[in-house]
């Protein structure tokens, strides 16, 4: 007989609800401390744990695989939806998780290896970093404007030594020192994120696949790779393109149609990324640089940068659910539009 155990999680406190094995009784409990939670999930045989998807709970899924436990996360959502009553508390929860269990009817969600979430989680501190480090830099240039100096690169040694070098009052002197010494601790943290970063990229095979399109470099696609996870999951590239969050709303009403703006679901960083990769890509792949360039024309640019973008992620897709270069890729298609344009037209039938 399979156990279940559904739970209402918190951080710092989660209600539980499960059934006895010796009474057959239905029971909940609140666990607040971390000595009381861990004795709870000890002395309980191995059972499917279910939560809803909230926080990342490290300790939690650790605590859970020590005792020999499963532990599944379902859409919160879906789960919400499925309640039999309209009110809401953690003991109701915890009851509604433990019966879609029971019943084989928990919205299980896909979750990500726990090295995808490493590397995805580096990737967002340095994205971090890297805003602080824009924000010093243009602190860095409005004291160099104040001194009368034109906009240079703090990447240069020849501009960074005009701004130390220039004559400033006491505290002007001090802000300026501080920022750069700011300036340097964030470029060589970056640094450190970077070659490790670089790494993992050389590590993976999927990653090195990605980078065979011209303006994809080791983020973009380390980023893609594990966002997107296994690319067998998703029926269509619609869906892809649904999960990273380029999808466009539609709006519909009675026979009018049109779309909307982008529904920004998925992961931010990813399509960030995406429109900064399609921006270079744009000017090496011809397809690329030429649905662009059409669709420009008629649509605003930052509409035809997202859809670039968008197109960029099919590509980037099917080039991972196929393993084929970007090379291939294009070739592929070059081998159908020559196909097409070799076939010979509809017979003419004279009457």
């Amino acid at each position: 007989m399979r156990l279940y155990i559904g739970v209402d999680f918190h951080p710092y406190q989660q209600t539980v609800c499960w059934m006895d094995i010796e009474t057959g009784e239905l029971r909940s409990q609140v666990l607040r401390e971390i000595d009381e939670v861990r004795e709870f999930y000890k002395n309980q045989p191995a059972s499917v744990v279910g939560i809803e998807a909230s926080s990342r709970a490290v300790w939690f899924e650790e605590l859970i695989f020590e005792c020999g436990h499963e532990l599944v996360v379902g859409n919160p959502f879906e789960i919400r939806k499925r309640a039999l009553s309209r009110h809401k508390n953690d003991k109701r929860d915890a009851e509604t998780i433990y019966t879609l269990l029971m019943r084989g009817e928990f919205p299980e969600l896909w979750r990500r290896p726990r090295e995808s979430s490493d590397i995805l989680d580096i990737i967002s501190l340095r994205s971090s970093l890297v805003r602080q480090r824009t924000q010093v830099s243009n602190r860095l240039q409005r004291i160099a404007r104040e001194c009368g100096f034109r906009r240079g690169s703090l990447s240069t040694l020849r501009f960074r030594a005009m701004i130390k070098a220039a004559e400033l009052g006491d505290v002007q002197r001090m802000r300026r020192d501080h920022l750069f010494r700011l300036f340097d601790a964030l470029r060589s943290q970056i640094d450190e994120l970077d070659e490790w970063l670089e790494a993992k990229a050389k590590e993976n095979g999927q990653v090195q696949l990605l980078m065979t399109q011209q303006g994809v470099g080791y983020l973009s696609a380390l980023s893609m790779v594990h966002t997107i996870g296994d690319v067998h999951r998703f029926a269509t590239t619609r869906k892809v393109t649904a999960y990273v969050g380029l999808d466009p709303l539609d709006k519909q009403s009675a026979d009018r149609k049109r779309k909307g703006h982008i529904s920004k679901a998925g992961s931010q960083h990813l399509r960030h990324l995406l429109g900064q990769s399609a921006n270079i890509a744009a000017r090496y792949d011809k397809r690329l640089q030429g649905f662009y360039k059409r669709l420009a024309k008629k649509k605003p640019k930052g509409v035809a940068k997202t859809a670039t973008a968008r197109k960029l992620a099919v590509k980037l897709s099917i080039m991972l659910r196929d393993q084929i270069t970007a090379e291939e890729f294009d070739a592929r298609g070059q081998r159908t539009v020559d196909d097409a344009r070799k076939a010979p037209g509809p017979e003419m039938v004279v009457t």
